[in-house]
């Protein structure tokens, strides 16, 4: 099984760097509402007569919310999804309702397993695709965000990077679950978690 460690540590990799760049929205997040707070408590009547020389200090230091911070959180948003998608596929760590399944033989239940992660794979790779056609798109007519005015293509290409790694991870599953559909074994987890 050294192919599932190759893909499992590129799964993980993945998760890693989407847990960076969602750290780092979340603190920008916190750090903007907080400038924000702050901007409007400066701007209260009684406290511009209490100090106004400080409350116009801080405002003139640029106390408010980040600039372009719901550009910023739109654009890395998107690559933490996909980034995260890889681990929580190849770890079977899905939500699943299994009301129905739980009664269903062993058989039963890989064929609808293989059946679905075929057609995630399917959604994967036409996602991949998707993104790829949008970040061309947005590079040829050189469209930008309205505050910040970077290149759209940007977070696409973040995106898309991650939505092909998500779309390889995907297929490399669905072929293991049509092989344990022939097998008639596991070899991938039914229900497992990032721990296993």
């Amino acid at each position: 099984m050294r192919i599932h460690s190759v893909f499992m540590a590129l799964a993980r990799i993945m998760a890693i760097l989407g847990g960076l760049v969602l750290t780092v929205l979340i603190l920008l997040t916190v750090v903007s509402v907080f400038g924000r707070t702050l901007n409007g408590i400066l701007h209260w009547e009684w406290l511009e007569a209490i100090a106004p020389g400080g409350t116009k200090a801080l405002l003139d230091l640029g106390v408010g919310p980040v600039l372009g911070d719901f550009e910023l959180v739109e654009a890395g948003i998107a690559f933490t999804i996909f980034a995260f998608l890889p681990l929580t596929q190849i770890t079977a760590s899905h939500a699943t309702v299994d009301v129905f399944t739980a009664i269903l033989p062993v058989t039963a239940n890989r064929v609808l397993i293989a059946f679905w992660e075929v057609i995630f794979a399917i959604a994967m790779v036409i996602i991949a695709w998707r993104l790829y056609d949008g970040m061309l798109g947005k590079m040829r007519y050189n469209e930008t965000t309205f505050l910040l005015q970077f290149p759209v293509w940007w977070a696409y290409a973040a995106s898309f990077g991650a939505a092909v790694v998500a779309a390889v991870v995907t297929v490399y599953t669905a072929l293991v679950r049509l092989i344990e559909l022939v097998r008639d074994r596991a070899i991938l987890p039914d229900h497992g978690g990032a721990g296993h």
